[in-house]
């Protein structure tokens, strides 16, 4: 993709799903989140399906999208469980979901379970967009590619790179993979241990167009002190 050199905080932020999914996060620290998003003009706030309502309300009005996870983080829950968790989101609020791929499956062979299990989720999200994450540290490059295209086939939006809880998180090579494997026309979303300006800008350079990320205040301040480019 082509990418400007200088990135204004607005612009940075609008690649932004400014992300909490720790166990233990509170009512309190999910409110500052939204605060956070609405502030700096974040994408998205993406959390635990438990705090989705909160978020749904809390953004009620404003520009940032209310998004959660399903099968997270593991991939490894039935597809039924799946899907209904995804549709209770979408009933709840949730303008995208980021569902984890039946990685076991995937690396069994059963190409067809992890094309039906994307497949159900997108038809329970009623139209809403699903990213599907790869947790591509667990994966050989050509599983990479093939969970891409099984991915693109069963009508996701986006494919991701990470949870964020498993050996590692995104990478550049990962992201130009995904990128080169799905086309101009399906998002990738990079996440996992993006913590600067220049992590995002390397991860937008590969091709990604979404970056999920704990650290998006920080990341936009980095801008900001930059004078607008970093």
């Amino acid at each position: 993709m082509s990418l400007p050199l200088l990135l204004t905080p607005r612009q940075a932020a609008a690649f932004l799903d400014h992300t909490l999914l720790a166990p233990d996060a509170t009512a309190e620290a999910v409110e500052v989140l939204c605060a956070e998003a609405v502030a700096h003009g974040f994408k998205a706030v993406c959390v635990n399906p438990w705090h989705l309502p909160r978020v749904a309300a809390c953004l009620a009005g404003e520009l940032p999208l209310p998004i959660t996870v399903a099968g997270f983080p593991l991939g490894a829950s039935q597809t039924a469980a799946k899907a209904r968790e995804a549709g209770l989101a979408v009933e709840q609020g949730a303008a995208e979901v980021d569902m984890v791929l039946n990685i076991g499956a995937l690396k069994g062979g059963d190409a067809d379970a992890v094309r039906r299990d994307v497949a159900e989720v997108v038809r329970a999200c009623a139209g809403r967009p699903v990213k599907v994450i790869l947790e591509t540290c667990l994966l050989a490059d050509a599983e990479k590619e093939l969970a891409c295209r099984l991915c693109v086939e069963a009508g996701a939006a986006f494919v991701k790179t990470s949870t964020g809880f498993s050996r590692s998180g995104a990478s550049e090579a990962d992201v130009a993979l995904m990128r080169r494997v799905v086309g101009p026309h399906t998002g990738v979303k990079a996440s996992g241990g993006i913590r600067s300006a220049a992590d995002m800008l390397r991860m937008l350079a590969a091709g990604a167009d979404r970056i999920g990320a704990s650290a998006g205040v920080a990341i936009v301040k980095e801008f900001s002190q930059a004078g607008g480019g970093i």
